[in-house]
């Protein structure tokens, strides 16, 4: 399935209509959900910053955090980044980011826990306040960039903004078909400033 957004990347996706707990057959406490059957707009907005600005991932290590899809982490590949580990605690992201990035001839690795690397990118992982410290505390001290829609768990305070979108998103997760998102900079981050918000 091609990316409204990033048309440049195709994944494989559930389809349209379904939504997160359709594929599971209904919530179960005791089966994650899989997330990454879906390009959420956070790491939708960040693959296209990165696309768009390739200079941030070239010749560098990157570190997709809550990889999913893999969908940011097949951008900075693209992008000319010189390794790409797409993180993920769920096996079956992580089988599916090698999938999309060889449906995209691009190589990444994967991994379940954070590794060092020059440049940590992570698109929508601020859904909740019991996981918002966790990432936070795994991007401190990092160049970082995230992309976020404004679920309203992200530390506004600490980043800067260095671009926004409107993401087409599916009505079946969403709200609405377009959610305007934002790529964030962590302040203390020693990254060039790439773009206007």
């Amino acid at each position: 399935m091609q990316i409204p957004l990033v048309p440049e990347i195709e994944l494989e996706l559930a389809e349209e209509c379904v939504g997160l707990f359709d594929a599971t057959g209904g919530y179960r406490s005791d089966t994650p959900p899989p997330f990454w059957r879906f390009a959420w707009p956070g790491g939708m907005a960040l693959a296209r910053f990165v696309l768009d600005f390739p200079h941030i991932v070239r010749q560098k290590r990157i570190v997709d955090l809550g990889s999913g899809s893999g969908i940011v982490a097949i951008a900075a590949a693209m992008a000319g980044a010189r390794q790409v580990v797409a993180v993920d605690t769920d096996p079956a992201a992580r089988a599916a980011a090698l999938r999309n990035a060889a449906l995209n001839g691009v190589e990444v690795e994967t991994g379940a826990e954070p590794v060092p690397g020059d440049v940590v990118l992570a698109g929508d992982v601020f859904y909740s306040p019991a996981v918002a410290p966790a990432v936070l505390k795994l991007l401190r001290g990092t160049e970082a960039y995230v992309g976020d829609p404004g679920r309203g768990f992200l530390p506004e305070r600490l980043f800067e903004a260095v671009a926004a979108y409107d993401v087409p998103v599916r009505r079946a997760l969403e709200d609405g078909d377009v959610m305007r998102t934002t790529v964030w900079r962590l302040a203390t981050s020693r990254a060039a400033s790439a773009a206007g918000p």
